[in-house]
């Protein structure tokens, strides 16, 4: 199967598993976790032909590693970004002095007077490498880079959290712990 497939099939079970769970008939659990048999057959029913092994394959190739199974195999979660209320068992760690998020130029007027808001996710997402960043930002258009003051936010009781993809995870940023930074 091409490269191609692989992304469209990697950008239907983001959909799936983060946000539409019941446009297939699918159900998850509290912890966002769908059992992998259940997953092919409701895939299969609504015309997305997807074996076990071609789903053990894109997970294991996905070059953000959007998705975990379960330690016995047996179940699929996406690792971040749900729109869905699930809860992700995920514990609060304290993040590096600065994170990054990315963005186009076009929302930092936005961002500046309104912060990083989750938006229909659970979560800001931020990322401790500016290069990553950038290139999340260049999705959406001419990149900016945020620098965020995680010190600061932490000694006024946020709580960050990273996910075993290495996302950092916030539920906002305020104006004034945002600064552009130059690359």
């Amino acid at each position: 199967m091409s490269n191609h497939n692989h992304a469209a099939l990697s950008k239907f079970l983001s959909y799936i598993l983060r946000h539409q769970p019941a446009s297939i008939g699918l159900q998850l659990d509290g912890q966002g976790w769908a059992a992998i048999d259940e997953l092919l057959r409701c895939a299969a029913q609504h015309g997305t032909a997807l074996s076990h092994e071609l789903l053990l394959q894109i997970v294991a190739e996905s070059d953000k590693q959007r998705f975990a199974i379960s330690a016995d195999g047996l179940f699929i979660r996406a690792n971040q970004g749900h729109s869905l209320p699930v809860e992700l068992e995920l514990t609060a760690q304290t993040p590096p002095a600065s994170l990054f998020h990315g963005t186009a130029s076009r929302f930092l007027a936005a961002i500046l007077q309104q912060g990083l808001q989750k938006g229909q996710r659970q979560h800001v997402h931020l990322t401790a490498d500016a290069s990553t960043a950038l290139a999340v930002g260049q999705r959406y258009g001419s990149p900016v880079l945020l620098r965020i003051d995680t010190t600061a936010m932490c000694a006024q009781g946020a709580t960050f959290y990273l996910t075993a993809n290495g996302v950092w995870l916030t539920d906002e940023v305020a104006p004034k712990f945002l600064a552009v930074q130059p690359w």
